[in-house]
């Protein structure tokens, strides 16, 4: 029995949010596909939001995150917290992927920049 039992009826609500809007959970690092042609499903797979920093919950609510090896996230040369260009690559394809379905001052509202 808890010492102090939670009060009824108040749960933290979960925020569900939208799928990646540049390429589906299907196993794959995105990075791994796009820049070496490789169709490797992963058995880890890491979350990288492509905006992120104070964007980081945009990033979240817009689908603008991607699933990485470790290798291409955190400890590769190409790994996009180490490389300018792969990041620079993903912040516009992500840009161009929103500007498909949206106008880009919706983008620059979102993000700040372009």
């Amino acid at each position: 029995m808890l010492m102090y039992p939670k009060e009824t009826g108040k749960r933290k609500r979960r925020k569900h949010h939208p799928p990646s809007i540049l390429h589906p959970d299907d196993g794959t690092c995105y990075l791994c596909r796009r820049l070496n042609n490789v169709h490797r499903i992963h058995g880890n797979l890491e979350e990288h939001h492509v905006f992120g920093g104070p964007n980081r919950r945009i990033s979240e609510e817009n689908g603008f995150k991607i699933k990485l090896c470790p290798e291409h996230h955190r400890t590769g040369p190409e790994a996009v917290h180490r490389n300018i260009k792969s990041m620079r690559l993903l912040q516009k394809e992500t840009q161009r992927s929103y500007e498909k379905t949206h106008t880009r001052k919706q983008f620059m509202e979102l993000i700040g920049r372009n």
